[in-house]
């Protein structure tokens, strides 16, 4: 006698499994909607949100740690940055935002104004360094 083994053919899946599959599937299509939905409404928000630079927290680091500024809060400092790039921007001189930084702080020193400028320009707004650059290459410190 040849000893056959006589494999039984695999029962399928009971429906309650199938059942429990389908339920799954439609779950995690729900989710990845509900994802993909959710992703599109904050992108679309976040469109009109000003958007702070990369570099900005370094310059908040830099300029509220350093003595002498004293801003009343990171966000004053940032505002500040965001001006002084912006009196860039409108044309002004490296002479005038140095008298500008002088006069807001009540102080003489040229390292303090220049340090507060070159971050503000260098962190915040570097598209707008050569355009600093180009204005204070005939700058000439007042002796006070």
């Amino acid at each position: 006698m040849s000893s056959q083994r006589i494999i039984a053919p695999r029962a399928s899946r009971s429906p309650s499994l199938d059942a429990r599959h389908a339920r799954r599937s439609r779950w995690e299509q729900w989710l990845l909607v509900c994802l993909i939905v959710t992703s599109a409404l904050l992108l679309a928000l976040a469109d009109g949100v000003p958007r702070a630079h990369a570099d900005s927290g370094a310059y908040l680091i830099e300029v509220t740690v350093r003595p002498g500024y004293n801003f009343a809060s990171s966000m004053d400092a940032l505002a500040y940055g965001y001006g002084g790039c912006d009196k860039v921007s409108q044309g002004r001189t490296c002479a005038d935002l140095m008298g500008d930084v002088k006069s807001d702080f009540h102080t003489d020193d040229e390292f303090q104004a220049s340090y507060l400028i070159d971050k503000a320009v260098n962190e915040v707004c570097p598209a707008l360094i050569w355009q600093l650059r180009n204005s204070a290459a005939h700058y000439r410190p007042t002796m006070g």
